[in-house]
């Protein structure tokens, strides 16, 4: 039996043979575990979802912005470049932020988006319809959200290839594939900021529509965006806008594959989809963790915490949760309610990409499962090497070729 003592939360290692959904489950069992970190002095690991819930609406207990949403301690000048990311904001800083851009993710505003989406998820599907085998990652998953994410941005076409380069070397940066230095993220990051201030000095001179221009005539409280707000702006938007929805995609077509009943009640009842799409978020959970740092010392969980301590939120974990979900191991398309945590636990810092995300996860499938019914692993599924994002890298499939 895995217990908490025998398992390794922090090491990326873990992750590369999935989601260690039984190591979570012994730990929900006991207090907060206290989790080891080779280059730092440990952290507290929240696996039960009221945890999640209680430190996910407490931002004056519980920051952002005092160590990021990183479980590692970053130096100071590169906390600099972190804090002007709005994920490591707290309030009022954050709600300022936050209001400057949530108008063009409401529900109303996306919903106006879904012609464009089904668009580009039928060229995307196009392109493999025919050839009967593809990567499913490369050349269905990463396109759809990358595609939309960049045209609500404003980057060219041209340009969407090197938004991917630079999101994968930000979030891979401790897999082989997408690591090249022990700098390769700082100069993704850096090689972000030069594109984005360009892109900024063009829509100064030349308006058009799209989010930098939208936001580069904004005001915060009387004040414009300093430069690197913007560029803060510019790459979360950038890398959170395509990164856990390519990744969501390709694990829930793993999720189907492997649970063909399933793939059958959608099959014949495509109107599942909305609520099949929750189930999807809940079951994949594409993002491992986030961190908060205490401004004082708390109790949580039984467990008393310090000030200055550091708790990381588990949300695959606080998805799987028996006090919560009913059947928590099983992938049911039809589960009603779903109350999960693929967006965060609540709180200021709900994800405010969430009905994009949803709108793309339920397009895409509608058409899939219209053309490529019978979709097929062929070869391995290589998972990203990170104890961040649940990623799927590689997913060799095949399905009968359209005519």
């Amino acid at each position: 039996m895995t217990t908490a003592t025998s398992f390794d939360l922090y090491s990326s290692e873990t992750y590369l043979r999935g989601i260690p959904h039984d190591a979570f489950a012994a730990l929900r069992r006991q207090p907060p575990h206290r989790q080891d970190e080779p280059e730092g002095p440990g952290y507290w690991a929240l696996t039960r979802y009221e945890d999640i819930v209680t430190v996910s609406n407490d931002n004056t207990l519980f920051s952002s912005s005092r160590g990021g949403t990183n479980i590692e301690d970053m130096p100071p000048d590169v906390m600099t470049m972190v804090r002007s990311l709005m994920i490591n904001m707290d309030p009022p800083q954050h709600t300022k932020f936050r209001r400057l851009v949530s108008a063009g993710f409401t529900p109303k505003m996306v919903a106006q988006l879904e012609p464009h989406v089904r668009e580009r998820t039928r060229r995307i599907i196009d392109a493999v319809a025919t050839r009967g085998s593809c990567d499913f990652v490369t050349d269905v998953a990463a396109l759809l959200p990358l595609g939309v994410i960049c045209d609500l941005i404003g980057v060219p076409e041209e340009d969407h290839e090197r938004i991917f380069n630079w999101s994968n070397r930000l979030i891979g940066f401790e897999d082989p594939e997408y690591h090249t230095s022990a700098e390769d993220g700082q100069i993704a990051a850096t090689e972000m900021f030069v594109y984005a201030h360009a892109l900024a000095t063009q829509r100064k001179a030349q308006p058009a529509v799209d989010l930098v221009s939208i936001l580069m005539s904004s005001e915060v409280d009387g004040e414009v965006l300093s430069e690197a707000e913007f560029d803060g702006f510019f790459i979360l938007l950038s890398v959170a806008g395509n990164e856990t929805t390519r990744n969501l995609i390709s694990g829930a077509m793993l999720a189907l594959i492997e649970h063909p009943e399933q793939r059958a009640r959608l099959l014949a009842d495509p109107g599942l989809l909305p609520v099949a799409t929750e189930e999807f978020l809940r079951w994949v959970s594409p993002v491992i963790y986030f961190r908060r740092t205490l401004q004082r010392d708390v109790v949580v969980g039984g467990r008393q915490m310090r000030e200055g301590d550091k708790v990381a939120m588990y949300y695959p974990s606080a998805n799987r949760d028996e006090a919560i979900f009913e059947g928590a191991d099983r992938l049911d398309v039809g589960r009603s309610p779903n109350p999960h945590m693929a967006f965060g636990g609540g709180g200021p810092h709900f994800c405010m990409g969430a009905s994009l995300a949803r709108l793309e996860i339920r397009v895409m499938f509608e058409e899939l499962l219209r053309r490529l019914p019978d979709m097929e692993l062929d070869g391995p599924v290589q998972r990203l090497r990170s104890n961040f994002i649940n990623g799927i890298k590689h997913m060799p499939v095949k399905f009968t070729p359209e005519r």
